[in-house]
């Protein structure tokens, strides 16, 4: 019997913050896609992943002790090499081959760890997809540290609503948005339709500065108006990126300056219908002043509560209401694009490798 595929395997996904295996004993159990995992950093060979739970009696790996390159499952001490494979059995000296668990590629790049779910040999490196302000300290300032949430909603409910920017003349008028002329005076422009995502560019102009650019200005520009950009990519899975660019207009030209920014924004399925979000937003002005940073931080954490709580009930009603039929507007095309992306990846791994149920008839519980 098929099963239904709800997520695509060969894709890299954001799987950590490097400082979140640190502060973990340089072990951290999270769970992707529905895997439960275990990610560690060895002494020589960098990080590693691996399935959490030990080929013996399932116990979680997370559990355990960081040895050298190597992690030991400390309910009965079986170690595991990098590779999942298991070199010692306490009191025993015969290793049968079957003794072991998957590894999953990972990579750090940025501060950030990333996985790869499916085909090991299909795993590249270069295809993910780095964002380069993290690691310009030179060029630009973000977090002391990457910043993380969870989501009680389903990615894609997130991915859907950093796609549409209207929605922030809304839900964050007094934040992000600055007013509900928003949604009127601005629309996407230069949608462009990728295979893996989109990118589109969405300009407020001859508008004043929205509450959290406010907060990081000096007060005589408070009232010059601006041109504002947002230049925007989101890319499978929930990878978000955008730039952003204020500039005085016209006969303002000489009140006030230009000013950019950088955001990254990861959205990684931990079930169907929970989500991990990394994100960092970055500025590329007075790098020597951590108070912008810690303006930007808050002021984006408050927008993100404002989103959370739509989100996270939109997730309730679809729970409730499986048979809702959504009706589309003009909007709706980056994302609709996204969800048919996502779509035809779903069937085109179905195609190469269909899930089939299979019943184990040694399971233990």
């Amino acid at each position: 019997m098929n099963i239904e595929r709800t997520f695509v395997e060969n894709l890299w996904y954001a799987a950590a913050w490097e400082w979140e295996v640190a502060e973990a004993d340089n072990k951290l159990a999270r769970t992707i896609c529905d895997v439960p995992l275990v990610f560690y950093k060895s002494e020589s060979q960098g990080y590693v992943a691996l399935d959490n739970r030990c080929c013996h009696r399932s116990a979680p790996l997370s559990l355990g002790r960081v040895e050298g390159n190597c992690l030991r499952c400390m309910y009965h001490g079986l170690l595991f090499n990098p590779a999942g494979e298991v070199i010692e059995i306490p009191g025993q000296e015969h290793i049968g081959n079957n003794m072991k668990v998957r590894s999953y590629p990972v990579c750090a790049k940025g501060g950030m760890l990333w996985i790869w779910m499916g085909d090991a040999q299909k795993a590249d490196e270069g295809d993910i997809h780095d964002f380069a302000p993290l690691s310009q300290p030179e060029k630009w300032r973000g977090f002391d540290r990457g910043d993380y949430l969870h989501y009680d909603a389903n990615w894609l409910l997130i991915v859907d609503n950093l796609a549409d920017f209207s929605h922030v003349a809304f839900v964050h008028a007094n934040t992000l948005g600055g007013s509900e002329a928003y949604a009127y005076d601005t629309h996407a422009e230069d949608l462009e339709k990728l295979d893996n995502g989109f990118s589109v560019v969405r300009w407020h102009r001859n508008s004043g500065p929205p509450p959290f650019h406010r907060k990081v200005i000096p007060a005589q520009e408070h009232d010059v108006n601006l041109d504002r950009c947002n230049a925007m990519a989101m890319y499978l899975p929930g990878v978000f990126l955008m730039e952003t660019l204020f500039e005085p207009v016209g006969e303002n030209a000489g009140l006030g300056q230009r000013r950019e920014y950088r955001n990254c924004q990861f959205m990684t399925p931990e079930t169907r219908n929970t989500t991990h979000f990394f994100w960092d937003y970055l500025h590329g002005y007075d790098l020597d002043n951590p108070a912008i940073a810690e303006s930007l931080k808050e002021s984006l954490m408050e927008g993100f509560m404002e989103d959370k709580v739509f989100i996270e009930a939109q997730q309730k009603l679809l729970e409730k209401s499986p048979d809702f039929v959504p009706k589309s507007f003009t909007a709706d095309r980056a994302f609709s694009h996204f969800r048919n992306r996502w779509k035809a990846r779903l069937e085109e791994e179905d195609t190469i490798a269909p899930l089939a149920f299979r019943d184990n008839p040694r399971r233990i519980l």
